[in-house]
């Protein structure tokens, strides 16, 4: 029996930790989500192609919390105050603002990961994020 059985999910520590590093060495961090992700709570209007990109710097955002099954906070867009839920299986990176340092993450698959087609791979469609620079 493998212990990787049994072990929670890694994101939320990873996370949490890439939010600690980028804030102890004064950069902007910021969480690319995939908006569409089930349970993910942000504001349509400024979703593209399915994705939303949240500054998630201590001044911008109030009531952070960075758990293992929801990240929480509230946070203005265009001038109103809006509740922002998102799992962290829907968080596709955390990376600073202001030189792109960070992680990507895989992308997740919604399934309950038992069977051999659950892991869609680069060359399925769902497979791998396709990101671009935006400056």
């Amino acid at each position: 029996m493998s212990t990787t059985e049994n072990m929670s999910p890694n994101r939320p520590y990873l996370i949490r930790a890439l939010y600690e590093w980028l804030v102890d060495n004064g950069q902007t961090p910021y969480l690319l989500v995939n908006a569409e992700y089930s349970g993910t709570v942000v504001p349509g209007k400024f979703v593209e192609d399915g994705r939303i990109v949240l500054n998630i710097d201590p001044s911008a955002v109030s009531s952070l919390e960075l758990g293992n099954d929801w990240i929480s906070f509230s946070a203005r867009f265009g001038g109103v105050a809006e509740e922002i839920l998102v799992p962290p299986a829907a968080v596709q990176g955390i990376y600073a603002k202001e030189n792109g340092q960070g992680m990507l993450f895989p992308d997740e698959s919604q399934s309950n990961g038992d069977g051999p087609d659950d892991d869609p791979g680069p060359d399925k469609p769902g497979g791998r994020p396709k990101l671009k620079v935006v400056k």
